[in-house]
């Protein structure tokens, strides 16, 4: 803006003149404040996203002596699922939140080693059909350490609580002129795992365009097992609310040992991520 002044005797002039400068200057502090916020300024934000998992791991049944392999004795194969995540941002470096990812998955498939699971015997060359279902929920707290403009870095401890079930049944069949009966096994876990790890968000360029996100948590429970998980992403902000953001996510390894009245599993999902965030 240019100010043309007429240098007239008038001296009301210049009083009216530093008179609307500082109202033009009262108006403009607050709106240069704002500009000076944090980048990732919110309430509320929620994430969605799709992950293309990768699963693979192994069960252990509480009467067995070997393990079962998900992948090459099941067959369990790569799988679309969601990740969801909901984050309180109740002060300004204090968050609470909740996430969730579903995997359910079963498999037909001709066995090609016998396997014993839960004290029951399928032999080699069986139909069987095997169903693996792990329902994952988090809820957590974080404190950011450091916050700044450009980004932060935070400290998150959590609770992650697992629902496995992992069952094998084959119907009545006749193999090698051999009549076999129906079998069928299954096991239930539920298993709370707490984690703590660290969080960051930063924006590169110093603009709220573009950033960069990631985490890993872990926790290691001596004689029950131990939990690791970590992502990483890159969003592009299409609006102040809304971005978009995709990356990788190594959404969970957990390995649970077996005991006399306790399924043992170690299971891994990881794979690319892409979604949306709503910032409000």
């Amino acid at each position: 803006m240019f100010l043309i002044v007429n240098r007239s005797k008038n001296r009301g002039v210049p009083l009216r003149l530093m008179a609307g400068l500082v109202l033009m200057l009262s108006g403009a502090v607050p709106s240069l404040r704002a500009q000076g916020g944090d980048f990732d300024e919110y309430k509320v934000r929620f994430f969605t996203f799709w992950f293309n998992a990768k699963p693979s791991g192994s069960i252990h049944g509480t009467l067995d002596t070997g393990n079962i392999d998900l992948k090459k004795d099941l067959g369990l194969p790569a799988y679309s699922t969601f990740v969801g995540k909901v984050d309180w941002k109740f002060t300004r470096k204090n968050h609470l939140y909740l996430a969730a990812s579903p995997f359910n998955q079963s498999r037909e498939i001709a066995l090609h080693r016998t396997i014993t699971f839960q004290g029951q015997t399928f032999g080699v060359g069986l139909t069987a059909r095997s169903q693996f279902d792990n329902i994952y929920w988090t809820v957590g707290y974080q404190y950011d350490i450091l916050r700044r403009r450009r980004g932060h870095l935070g400290i998150g401890l959590q609770m992650s609580l697992f629902d496995i079930t992992a069952k094998i049944q084959a119907q009545a069949q006749t193999l090698n002129g051999v009549a076999l009966p129906a079998v069928s096994a299954s096991k239930t876990l539920l298993a709370p795992i707490p984690s703590a790890g660290p969080e960051f968000r930063i924006y590169p360029l110093n603009t709220p365009r573009l950033f960069v996100e990631g985490n890993v948590y872990g926790m290691y429970l001596f004689g029950y097992g131990n939990f690791i998980s970590s992502g990483g992403t890159i969003g592009v902000a299409l609006t102040r609310r809304l971005s978009i953001n995709g990356g990788y996510l190594l959404g969970s390894r957990l390995a649970v040992k077996n005991t006399n009245n306790r399924l043992g599993v170690r299971f891994t999902q990881q794979g690319p991520i892409a979604g949306i965030e709503f910032s409000f």
